[in-house]
């Protein structure tokens, strides 16, 4: 079980974190988590290139090491990055010292001061840790595109009536989420754009440094 739209009292109870990005512009920030991988990756980008879109994708290291054509393609389209661990851990399940060593390996990759941890989960001594260098990227508006249980129609749904000026709009960039993930995206990008709405990358913290 999700939120598909984060409580606002959720959000003001952890403000350290980024939900979305205050805006009284027409803007929203998609997110893609998990890759990249050649089999979906880039068809993302053509779609975005198409409607001119610009996104923010948070990597797993091993991916990006893995699939260093698709990541360069990322950066060449001017696309951002973000740090998503190298294996994809578990922050409740991961000690403090193994995970931020995880953090790290990534960080050996790509240069970025955007993090998110995968599944959103954190403990207070990892996110204490973690913000010395990043800016913790999480979301308001979730599609669960990473669902089978969830039909494509529903993770549509989700973006469509939750999304808001500044959203942060998670959707993945991997072969779980491959099935709803083409189905979505394009209606996410048409609905919005014939609304005037444009998509922007989020943009690096400059305060911070790796």
């Amino acid at each position: 079980m999700f939120f598909a739209k984060v409580p606002n009292f959720v959000q003001l109870l952890m403000p350290s974190y980024t939900w979305r990005v205050p805006t009284s512009e027409k803007r929203l920030f998609l997110t893609f988590d998990d890759g990249p991988i050649p089999e979906v990756t880039p068809w993302v980008l053509e779609t975005l290139h198409h409607y001119g879109a610009k996104a923010t994708f948070f990597c797993v290291g091993d991916n990006a090491r893995k699939n260093p054509a698709v990541f360069q393609a990322i950066l060449q389209n001017g696309h951002a990055v973000g740090n998503h661990t190298f294996n994809h851990l578990n922050g409740w399940k991961t000690d403090a010292s193994t995970y931020c060593q995880n953090v790290a390996k990534c960080g050996e990759m790509f240069d970025t001061t955007l993090f998110r941890p995968p599944y959103g989960r954190l403990t207070a001594l990892q996110k204490k840790s973690l913000l010395k260098d990043f800016r913790i990227i999480l979301w308001d508006v979730l599609s669960g595109d990473f669902s089978h249980k969830i039909p494509p129609e529903t993770c549509l749904k989700h973006v469509l009536t939750n999304a808001r000026r500044g959203s942060i709009i998670v959707l993945h960039d991997s072969l779980k989420a491959e099935r709803n993930l083409r189905y979505v995206l394009p209606k996410i990008l048409t609905h919005f754009s014939n609304l005037g709405y444009r998509f922007d990358a989020i943009v690096q913290d400059p305060r911070a440094i790796i």
